[in-house]
């Protein structure tokens, strides 16, 4: 196939995919019951954003959402912030996560864990689970409204352990073991949790990782603890906790408290990088009906479809990817390292299981093709039919490669969502074509626009993300903020009254589009904005490059500033004015000249949040002269000594 240039048509549905997905049964449906007939998707997401009461009013309707009590109107208020979503209903998430009454013998999870091996859970097995773990919270004293947090793997005693909880009407949090004691405090503390379920370790490929020196400083840390739950995992124990035999002891009934539709359901953590995280508040209300529209519609799951993406619990695709069950899916996680023995293992796992949805990062899928990998030779891929892609900028190599080396067949669905709506804004359609290098659409219900420094929409150049429209999931807003002005802050500073995800965003004018980095983050050289993300798509590809970290020094003068390139190098390999000559090339080749950075040097390592984000704008404060610890909080890094080189680079830049 060769490189394919940006746009060009990699794939097609097949003729008969109005008549196979959910998609085309929605919109079957919006025919019969509600009088629409809309001939392509493009005519169904221009009602899906101008009729938002009819939408999602069908969207409730024909997902036949539980409601305990039903809700007087779809959306009382439009108004951002503070839309009010299908008020006076009461209604319960976790009700609607295990399955159908026939579906208590087919399988639910299939948990692969480097501790202990794999496991299969059926919906019957997932409900004693949840029955049992919710009677044991109510003998905690457990109410609605409490907080339960959990230093968690993904495996399923985590996702039972959350659905009792939020059956209860009581609010989740999660964090992932590999996070360490100070990250862990500065999320749960703000939330100031009854109960802690935690591990005091696991494998991490061949290596016992120990935490139970980190479970000792978060239970010091966190005064409103009243229980601490530990699921056995391994060899270690921690002393003076209850265990999970006891919490789970004794069978309960399977009940779920109705609560009203924007009732917190769990707190998802942003980053942290350069300040306190910010406790996101999602409802029970705005994720079920967002998660049965985003991935039934988008993802096309059904009962017979099986899904794998690697997550932490960390992670907002966890969650997202736990909704799977509201298809009746069947969900595979995985805990431990998932390059363990090689690149090769997530493969295997998708053949082993016969996966049908596969999700991954941008840099795993290049990661793969910088090796070589050729998965749709090496496994048995048949049952594939969509690959989603999300987390970062997936560049048209990425694209290509998947079509090469993976499937013909299935879709790639290349996506962009975030913590904030727990969801996604752009992605693909099982009714759209995938195009090279860009994200299909907007998805339904989702006002998604690119908008310049005075507030107007603009397609062909690159502008703000912005939302239009509120959407269910918009969180309800941050914990400990009574007045709001964190959360208005955040998302509204500045369009009042139009969300700012903080993205920058190029459409098409046929409505597709390409996310090139955070907007703080865009390089501006001379007045033209260029995105980080297709500059790391050219350097990391280049075979002496492992990763990379761009920013840009503005000149006060009001000149084209200075570009600094920092590289990661293969080991075994320096930096030369060879290699520095050839990067410079490769991107004057593949972008501009404008893309040439002025300076490039090597680093050990490319600083990370605990998430994977790069470090784009704490470093560029650093080499402006911020000290270290007014811009990064080391708790919020993969690797805490990954910045010290920064530092010292700055050091030999700015005067004493």
């Amino acid at each position: 196939m060769g490189t394919p240039q940006q746009g060009e048509v990699l794939w097609t549905p097949p003729p008969d995919a109005r008549s196979r997905t959910e998609i085309g049964r929605f919109m079957d449906y919006v025919r019969d019951e509600r009088g629409h007939d809309f001939a392509t998707y493009e005519e169904l997401w221009q009602w899906s954003v101008t009729d938002l009461e009819g939408f999602w009013g069908a969207i409730w309707d024909f997902f036949q959402v539980r409601a305990h009590t039903p809700p007087e109107c779809v959306l009382r208020s439009a108004t951002m912030p503070g839309a009010e979503w299908f008020p006076g209903a009461t209604l319960n998430y976790a009700e609607h996560m295990v399955g159908l009454d026939e579906d208590i013998d087919r399988v639910a999870l299939v948990s692969h864990s480097q501790t202990r091996g794999r496991r299969e859970i059926t919906f019957g097995e997932l409900r004693d689970m949840i029955a049992r773990v919710r009677a044991g919270l109510v003998r905690l004293g457990v109410q609605k409204g409490d907080r339960v947090v959990a230093y968690m793997p993904n495996i399923p005693e985590t996702l039972a352990a959350m659905l009792a909880t939020t059956s209860l009407g009581a609010v989740w949090a999660s964090c992932a073991p590999e996070f360490g004691a100070r990250s862990v405090v500065s999320r749960f503390s703000q939330i100031e949790p009854k109960v802690l379920l935690t591990i005091s370790g696991y494998m991490y490929g061949d290596k016992r990782v120990d935490r139970r020196p980190e479970v000792a400083a978060v239970r010091e840390q966190l005064c409103t603890l009243e229980h601490v739950i530990e699921l056995p995992y391994g060899e270690d124990s921690l002393p003076d906790t209850l265990s999970w035999e006891s919490l789970v002891a004794e069978p309960g009934p399977l009940e779920f408290e109705p609560v009203p539709f924007s009732h917190p359901l769990y707190v998802l953590f942003s980053s942290g990088t350069t300040g306190l995280p910010k406790a996101i508040v999602h409802c029970h209300g705005g994720i079920l009906i967002e998660h049965l529209k985003n991935l039934i519609l988008s993802w096309d799951m059904g009962p017979e479809d099986r899904l794998f993406w690697f997550s932490t619990t960390a992670w907002m695709i966890w969650n997202a990817l736990m909704s799977g069950l509201l298809a009746r899916s069947s969900v595979v996680m995985i805990d431990g390292n998932p390059l363990y023995p090689d690149l090769r293992e997530q493969w295997r796992i998708v053949e082993q299981e016969k996966a049908t949805i596969m999700g991954m990062a941008p840099a795993y899928a290049m990661s793969c093709r910088k090796a070589g990998l050729e998965p749709g030779r090496e496994f048995d891929l048949s049952r594939l039919k969509q690959i989603e892609v999300a987390g970062s900028p997936m560049p048209v190599e990425g694209f290509a490669w998947v079509y090469e080396s993976v499937t013909r067949d299935a879709m790639l669905n290349v996506g962009s969502g975030g913590t904030d709506v727990c969801s996604g804004y752009v992605a693909g359609m099982p009714l759209q074509p995938v195009y090279a290098g860009e994200m299909t659409h907007c998805l339904l219900g989702v006002d998604v626009a690119a908008y310049d420094e005075n507030g107007e929409p603009v397609v062909g150049r690159l502008g703000e993300m912005v939302v239009r429209k509120p959407m269910p999931s918009m969180p309800v807003g941050f914990w400990n903020d009574p007045g709001g002005e964190r959360y208005r802050g955040t998302y509204f500073d500045m369009y009042p009254g139009v969300w700012r995800q903080g993205d920058w965003i190029q459409f098409t004018e046929r409505g597709s589009c390409v996310i090139t980095g955070r907007s703080d983050a865009t390089l501006n050289r001379g007045g033209v904005r260029l995105g980080t993300g297709e500059l790391y798509a050219v350097v990391e590809d280049l075979d002496d490059v492992a990763d990379a970290l761009v920013v840009h020094l503005e000149d006060s003068e009001g000149g084209a500033g200075e570009l600094v390139l920092f590289v990661q190098l293969r080991e075994g390999v320096a930096l030369d004015d060879e290699l520095r000559g050839a990067i410079g090339r490769a991107l004057k080749t593949a972008l501009s000249p404008r893309h040439v950075p002025d300076t490039i040097e090597a680093v050990p390592s490319i600083p990370r949040t605990l998430t994977g984000k790069k470090l784009e704008l704490p470093v560029k404060k650093i080499l402006q002269g911020a000290e270290r610890d007014d811009v990064v909080r080391l708790d919020s890094l993969s690797d805490p000594r990954s910045i010290n080189a920064f530092v010292a680079y700055a050091s030999t830049r700015t005067p004493a």
